[in-house]
């Protein structure tokens, strides 16, 4: 990392920098607006999902009515966990195209600070979410007439703590691919589907045996789709669910901005940010 020898050029430094990181979301953004596909991937993968849920949720009503009293339960789980999912491979995507093009040492040598490049990330994660989720949740209301924006400030709670949680993930994860190399990459795709069955994204928590339910309860996303399914079921927003979500979340965001400090200052030390490969 550059060090200014003036005590102007530390402090700077020290500052967090809102050109430096508005700049790294620029070059994020040029880089995605360039490439057609890129940008009709975001779009593709969430789509098929709510077609597929969608159709299976006609089909069930069809048959035994349950999901019409569920108010769309499927479809919200399904968008939400695509918040959740999306979120995450947005920021590591983000992360991977510079280990790819192997730009990580040129940027940790300019003084673009590790949190600067970690609130790009951020930023970017949403602004890809937004491309390809706000499409889907207009095709959602267009095809099954499911209005996931009907839940007004509700959504809010739910956005905000499925976020952080991606945020998290993806925060460790980087840190595991910097200090290991790209042979460490595949957890920017899998990691997050072990929380697929464990945060009972399309069924209660009480499906669960006993000591699974204590795991799933240590997860925030499990609080997110329990609240979900009180407001479209029971028509009831549990503000305690989202108070405990919450809570969780700045524990593990704390815990993996943690994580990928210390790996990063292990990935500094022993030089292999000018060297990362499989």
């Amino acid at each position: 990392m550059l060090y200014s020898t003036s005590g102007h050029g530390e402090a700077r430094y020290r500052s967090i920098s809102v050109a430096r990181t508005s700049a790294m979301v620029l070059r994020y953004w040029y880089l995605l607006r360039s490439s057609w596909p890129r940008l009709l991937e975001l779009v593709y993968w969430p789509t098929v999902q709510m077609l597929m849920w969608g159709f299976l949720q006609l089909y069930l009503d069809e048959q035994t009515g349950f999901v019409a009293g569920a108010g769309g339960v499927l479809i919200g789980s399904v968008l939400l966990w695509d918040i959740l999912f999306r979120g995450q491979l947005g920021f590591s995507i983000s992360f991977l195209e510079e280990m790819w093009a192997r730009n990580i040492g040129n940027l940790m040598m300019s003084p673009l600070r590790p949190g600067e490049f970690l609130a790009a990330l951020m930023a970017m994660s949403v602004i890809r979410l937004a491309i390809g989720m706000v499409p889907v949740t207009l095709m959602a209301y267009a095809l099954f007439s499911f209005n996931l924006w009907s839940l007004g400030l509700v959504l809010v709670a739910f956005f905000v703590n499925l976020i952080l949680t991606s945020w998290s993930i993806g925060i460790a994860v980087s840190g595991l691919v910097l200090r290991h190399g790209l042979g460490a990459e595949t957890l920017a795709w899998s990691i997050a589907f072990l929380l697929l069955p464990l945060t009972c994204v399309y069924y209660p928590v009480a499906v669960l045996p006993g000591w699974l339910q204590t795991v799933s309860w240590m997860l925030p996303p499990t609080y997110v789709f329990e609240g979900m399914r009180a407001v479209l079921i029971d028509g009831v927003f549990r503000a305690d669910l989202m108070a405990w979500a919450l809570g969780l979340n700045a524990l593990y965001m704390a815990l993996a901005v943690t994580i990928f400090v210390r790996l990063f200052n292990q990935s500094r030390r022993v030089g292999s940010l000018l060297s990362l490969g499989e």
